[in-house]
């Protein structure tokens, strides 16, 4: 797909309702190790590596346009080829603007949103943000400097550990953050992530959209929730309920990377949801 290549894992039937899991950063594909065969019992699951993420091509900026809009761009090319016209979604981090792109594009391919830690709301931005904003406003030299160091090995540890309260950090495996942080240490990729996290204020600037988006389509919704999360306020739970009329919701004693401290729990309660959707939609 335009000189791109997109590792992904796949499982179960190619004729039951599609998962489509999206990563964030500073993850992959890898991720959903735990939950990719409980939801292939009810789903065709896909789980690509995102552009500059895990396994798929990772061109240097100045190559590629690291951008969200382009990353869909590149999905949605990616489903057409794999055979994918319909899908629930999971939306994590920086896998939350990219799912939204391909949502508001064709809001009737989604069947339901899977939300895990993803952001879409003012709600979710606390105090942490404000450096960002500034840099956002006004990406001088100065203000980059103001910006805390996350582009490191000690950075990327911290997206899985940060946050939690020291009975949960024992849970954490410690092979994820190696993995990602080798990844991120090929040559050029810590500016195109840096580049992805410049192009995260065009998705705050949809929040209106997409709340124009739930409240218009009302996709059916499930939220995953860890509760520890340091980059993204427990307050953005309710802001998904002030517009979604549909939507189950599930907070755990994790962090930004639940999936790594409660996989069995997410995945029996998306699977359950997935086989509730696709049970009513056939019988219209």
């Amino acid at each position: 797909m335009d000189g791109i290549n997109v590792f992904y894992r796949e499982a179960g039937a190619r004729d039951r309702p599609c998962v489509l899991l999206l990563h964030g950063f500073p993850s992959a594909s890898h991720t959903f190790r735990h939950v990719i065969s409980p939801l292939a019992e009810v789903s065709r699951v896909v789980a690509p590596d995102l552009p500059g993420f895990g396994f798929s091509s990772a061109p240097r900026v100045g190559d590629f346009e690291y951008g969200f809009a382009r990353l869909a761009d590149i999905v949605e090319a990616f489903l057409e080829r794999i055979g994918v016209e319909e899908f629930f979604v999971y939306l994590h981090d920086f896998g939350a603007p990219v799912g939204y792109h391909l949502a508001t594009r064709r809001p009737e391919r989604v069947l339901g949103l899977i939300v895990q830690n993803g952001n879409a709301h003012e709600d979710g931005l606390g105090p942490g943000w404000d450096t960002a904003r500034a840099f956002w406003a006004d990406p001088s030299e100065a203000n980059r400097a103001k910006l805390p160091e996350w582009l490191n090995f000690e950075g990327t540890r911290d997206q899985y550990l940060g946050g939690l309260p020291q009975r949960v950090r024992p849970l954490h495996p410690p092979e994820p953050w190696y993995l990602d942080w080798e990844r991120m240490s090929r040559p050029g990729n810590v500016e195109a992530q840096f580049q992805l996290f410049r192009d995260y204020a065009s998705h705050v600037a949809r929040f209106d959209e997409l709340a124009d988006y739930h409240r218009t389509h009302q996709p059916p919704g499930l939220l995953l929730w860890g509760r520890h999360d340091p980059f993204f306020d427990l307050a953005e739970i309710m802001a998904y309920a002030r517009t979604l009329d549909r939507l189950e919701m599930h907070v755990y004693d994790g962090g930004h990377l639940v999936l790594e401290t409660h996989s069995a729990e997410c995945a029996a309660v998306m699977a359950a949801f997935v086989a509730d959707i696709s049970a009513e939609r056939s019988l219209g």
